[in-house]
């Protein structure tokens, strides 16, 4: 491990190695806002599932949507208020616009309380452990975005 490690910082030293990207480094997959507002292009080539979507949005350890969100999943206790309800978020947004929302909304206003769930360049106060690494991988952000789609009734029983 050493010896390997001697290894890679001579040959950086040297400009031998050639550092990766740190989005790649970071399992962090490529994307393009279009206009400022959407991310069009879904980050995988597996079409989202609903169902995964909903566990990954109600896990407090990744999505964790309901801490900030009310949302229609009465099972689950203490729903929070700072963001805004997602009754009908599939009805209000297209897949691309809440994309962009799960990714990085900072890109729409700077000022959002909301994690970049799938960002790690130019964050400030990074939680130990999730230095260089997304909240959610590529599958998870479209598995939400399909779960967030089905979501199109704005009633709240």
């Amino acid at each position: 491990m050493v010896r390997h490690r001697t290894i890679l910082l001579a040959a950086a030293a040297l400009g031998l190695a050639a550092a990766a990207p740190p989005a790649q480094a970071a399992g962090v997959v490529e994307y393009a806002v279009v206009d400022g507002y959407t991310i069009p292009e879904p980050l995988t080539e597996t079409p989202g599932d609903p169902v995964m979507g909903r566990k990954w949005a109600i896990n407090r350890k990744l999505g964790n949507c309901l801490s900030c969100h009310q949302m229609p999943i009465p099972e689950e206790q203490f729903h929070g208020e700072t963001g805004p309800a997602l009754y009908g978020v599939g009805d209000v947004y297209s897949e691309g616009e809440l994309r962009l929302r799960i990714v990085d909304p900072k890109a729409l206003n700077p000022y959002s309380m909301m994690p970049s769930f799938h960002k790690v360049a130019g964050l400030n106060r990074v939680l130990d452990g999730f230095e260089n690494k997304p909240i959610l991988n590529a599958q998870q952000i479209e598995d939400i975005v399909a779960y967030l789609m089905t979501l199109k009734d704005t009633s709240r029983n």
